[in-house]
């Protein structure tokens, strides 16, 4: 079994501070997660008529439920804890993922509840894909980049329309399937770049700055794009 990569050193883990905040931190892999709550926003900008509060409930809902939910399920992984695993234990994790998820449904059931019933098909597929991505449930079936792109990439953005409307557009669509393909082009940066981390290889360093380049403006770039479309919006 190949050793696995301490990520502690990763460029989205802050180099200051004490190692225990440090870690918890990169757990929750920020500028990724960032990208997934922009989806949100880019869905909820969409609306004919926004409602800001709801904007920042379903952008809420998701960063608890993937910045820390998700990641905290991540690192226990399929077979044996993935690297953030090693730095926390399995009740640890187990303990961060129900105290983000709970807080998380709540704010979603309420919205199901008195506004918005159809955000109730989002909240049942991403929960499913919670569990069954990150644990690698089915042997893994559902822990494919395809999967990865439809769960954090287009279910937000309709998500963040939902919770405006009750309903769905052929411009949310679109857009959904945009964000999809970004999250596409993230996660195939992603893991060839973790390989390389992980095993070196020829030439691995240019490489790595190639991936590392390529996640940071995608990531930052999707940030961006949000908070354009939010500026945007807030002006009229």
């Amino acid at each position: 079994m190949e050793p696995l990569p301490d990520r502690r050193g990763e460029w989205f883990v802050p180099s200051f501070g004490p190692l225990r905040f440090r870690l918890w931190v990169g757990l929750l892999f920020l500028p990724y997660t960032g990208m997934v709550v922009s989806y949100t926003v880019v869905g909820g900008m969409l609306a004919e008529k926004i409602d800001w509060t709801r904007v920042g409930a379903v952008a809420l809902i998701y960063f608890l439920g993937l910045g820390v939910a998700a990641h905290a399920l991540d690192a226990i992984g399929g077979e044996g804890a993935k690297p953030w695993g090693r730095h926390f234990s399995r009740k640890e994790l187990w303990i961060a993922a129900l105290a983000a998820l709970i807080p998380a449904y709540g704010v979603g059931i309420y919205y199901i509840v008195t506004a918005t019933p159809r955000l109730a098909v989002i909240a049942l597929l991403e929960g499913f894909f919670l569990f069954a991505y990150n644990l690698e449930w089915f042997g893994g079936r559902f822990h494919t980049d395809g999967w990865f792109a439809f769960s954090w990439g287009c279910l937000p953005v309709l998500a963040g329309y939902l919770i405006q409307t009750n309903t769905l557009s052929t411009p949310s669509l679109f857009a959904a399937g945009a964000m999809g393909l970004l999250s596409l082009v993230e996660i195939n940066a992603s893991r060839p770049y973790k390989a390389l981390k992980r095993t070196g290889g020829i030439d691995s360093g240019t490489h790595l700055k190639r991936y590392e380049a390529i996640l940071k403006n995608v990531s930052f770039g999707v940030i961006l794009l949000a908070a354009g479309m939010a500026v945007w919006r807030w002006g009229f």
